[in-house]
């Protein structure tokens, strides 16, 4: 499982993800079907979102309404942007 932040037109969103990578052509069909092309991605520590958002973790991980393979944690970027640091980001990826 992976946490991430994808950075797209529409501002930050938080998303988990059991894909290996957030180039994986799978992971970012997922993202074109949600309206996301062209994207800048940082992985975060898993825990720390986990730390971060209580029990809406476990209530996303089980919403049956979500696929499997990517769960959209949180849209907020205000609340997103003030949850983590940059120092907290890694992995910047560039997909276009």
């Amino acid at each position: 499982m992976k946490a991430g932040i994808i950075f797209s037109g529409s501002g930050p969103i938080l998303i988990l993800t059991t894909y290996d990578s957030f180039t994986n052509d799978n992971f970012v069909e997922k993202l074109k079907t949600k309206g996301i092309n062209k994207f800048i991605a940082y992985e975060i520590p898993i825990e720390r979102a986990k730390e971060k958002y209580g029990m809406h973790f476990p209530i996303i991980m089980n919403d049956l309404k979500q696929s499997d393979d990517l769960r959209v944690l949180d849209y907020n970027g205000h609340h997103i942007m003030n949850n983590f640091s940059f120092e907290e980001m890694n992995q910047l990826v560039f997909y276009e």
